[in-house]
């Protein structure tokens, strides 16, 4: 397997420049980070939607700011190769600047991850800007803003109203002026976020915004129906159905163990029985096989 090399902010922006699409996916620990990092993925991203697709909360909001931090540190050790950003999570920034570069830095340095994201327009500015000049990397996020849920009401397709279609705009040009290293657009009509990728010189990644962005994220969990039940959703597409394998193979591990026909001779050991030449615990370092002879 080639060795992957982790890209930078201006690696990113360069890759707009060039017009080489910029590929996203949200990961949440150790497996998931490295399986993405070994098929080529350009960025991982830990996304607060972990409360979601992980935790089981119905939104985003309950996730805490560790929570982002475990979470990221798994990840982190699961994809050394790979650009990570992590959400701050809800009501860890707009606390004012010194407040919010506490929470940033302490993502970043107990995270293990170059860089966060954060949800808003324009009000976010002088927050964004004391982030970038103390050295924390800022990805923007403006469109459907999940941690506004109880505010916006309802998960809507943004910018169809001319106001909805200025305020974006302007959003997303004082994020660039602010100093964002990219922009997430979710859930943005394909003519607004064609216009704001046109106008601005850093890359957007789209998430239900159309093919025009620099970029697409999916969620891990979509991209890989891994879920029960799986709820579809008209921008994502679906690349395997993972959700229904591993449902099928638990219920015949259940099966196996009810009639007795797991475990066999194969998966058990005697007392009179030879070294194999299989390891107890495949795939494991020799530390962990020693730990486990224990």
């Amino acid at each position: 397997m080639t060795m992957k090399h982790a890209l930078s902010v201006t690696k990113l922006k360069k890759m707009k420049q060039d017009g080489n699409p910029i590929s996203v996916l949200t990961a949440y620990d150790y497996p998931s980070a490295k399986l993405a990092e070994e098929a080529g993925i350009d960025v991982l991203l830990v996304g607060d939607s972990l409360g979601n697709v992980v935790l089981g909360y119905d939104t985003t909001i309950p996730v805490t700011l560790d929570d982002m931090v475990y979470h990221s540190r798994a990840v982190a050790r699961g994809a050394a190769n790979t650009f990570i950003v992590a959400d701050l999570p809800f009501a860890t920034y707009r606390l004012g600047q010194e407040a919010t570069l506490r929470n940033a830095a302490r993502l970043m340095q107990e995270g293990g991850v170059q860089a966060v994201k954060m949800e808003g327009g324009a009000d976010l500015a002088e927050e964004i800007g004391t982030l970038v000049r103390s050295g924390i990397p800022v990805m923007g996020h403006i469109g459907l803003t999940p941690q506004s849920i109880n505010q916006i009401g309802s998960y809507k397709v943004h910018g169809k109203m001319p106001e909805e279609i200025s305020r974006l705009i302007e959003d997303a040009k004082a994020l660039e002026k602010a100093g964002v290293f990219a922009l997430v657009l979710e859930l943005v009509t394909d003519q607004v976020a064609a216009q704001i990728t046109r106008e601005l010189s850093i890359p957007t990644i789209g998430i239900g915004a159309g093919a025009s962005c620099d970029g697409q994220v999916l969620v891990y969990h979509d991209l890989l129906q891994y879920a029960s039940p799986y709820r579809a959703k008209k921008f994502v597409k679906t690349y395997a159905d993972i959700g229904t394998t591993v449902r099928q193979a638990i219920g015949e591990f259940v099966q196996e163990v009810k009639n007795r026909s797991f475990p066999l001779e194969e998966h058990s050991f005697s007392s009179g029985q030879a070294s194999s030449s299989v390891p107890v615990y495949g795939g494991g370092s020799a530390e962990k096989k020693e730990h486990a002879s224990r």
